[in-house]
C-alpha cells in the first residue's frame, strides 16, 4: 500500500455561503457526515478525489482565527481572467489582478481569492502545475 494526501480540512462559519464559494471554483458537493456538535461537507473537483472537507462546528458564531501559520491552498484553472470574470460578478474579487510570480515568464499567471472564512486560495492558470527548480536562496 502507497500512502496517498487525501484531503484538508477548513472550519466554516457559513455552510451555504462556502458551499456556494467553493462551487464557483469547480467544486462538487460528494458527501457528508454526522457528528454531536459538528459536521462535515466533502467536496471535490471533476475526476479527482473528495479533496476538501469543510467543517461545521454546531452554533459557533465567532470567526475562526486563522493565525499566522496558515497561507493558502492551491488550484489550477483552465482559464484565470475568465474565472476572475465570472467571480467578480458574484462579488468575489481577487486580492489584486492575476500576476506572474516574480515577474518570471516562466511562471504562469495567478491570482489569490479568499473564501467566506477568510481562508486564501491561490488560482493557478493551466492545465498542471510543474513545481519551481530554483537553487538554493541566498539567505540560506
Amino acid at each position: 500500500m502507497t500512502n496517498a494526501f487525501v484531503h484538508t480540512c477548513v472550519r466554516v462559519l457559513d455552510i451555504d455561503a462556502s458551499l456556494e464559494f467553493y462551487r464557483r471554483l469547480g467544486f462538487e458537493e460528494r458527501g457528508r457526515l454526522n457528528f454531536d456538535s459538528a459536521y462535515n461537507v466533502y467536496l471535490g473537483l471533476h475526476g479527482g478525489g473528495d479533496v476538501l472537507e469543510l467543517t461545521v462546528n454546531v452554533g459557533r458564531t465567532d470567526p475562526y482565527d486563522l493565525g499566522d501559520g496558515y497561507n493558502h491552498v492551491a488550484l489550477t484553472v483552465p482559464d484565470l481572467p475568465a474565472l476572475l470574470e465570472q467571480l467578480a460578478a458574484a462579488g468575489i474579487e481577487p486580492e489584486k489582478p492575476a500576476f506572474r510570480p516574480g515577474g518570471r515568464d516562466d511562471l504562469p499567471l495567478i491570482a489569490f481569492v479568499q473564501d467566506p472564512d477568510g481562508y486564501r486560495i491561490e488560482l493557478i492558470e493551466g492545465d498542471g502545475f510543474a513545481t519551481p527548480q530554483d537553487g538554493p536562496h541566498p539567505s540560506a
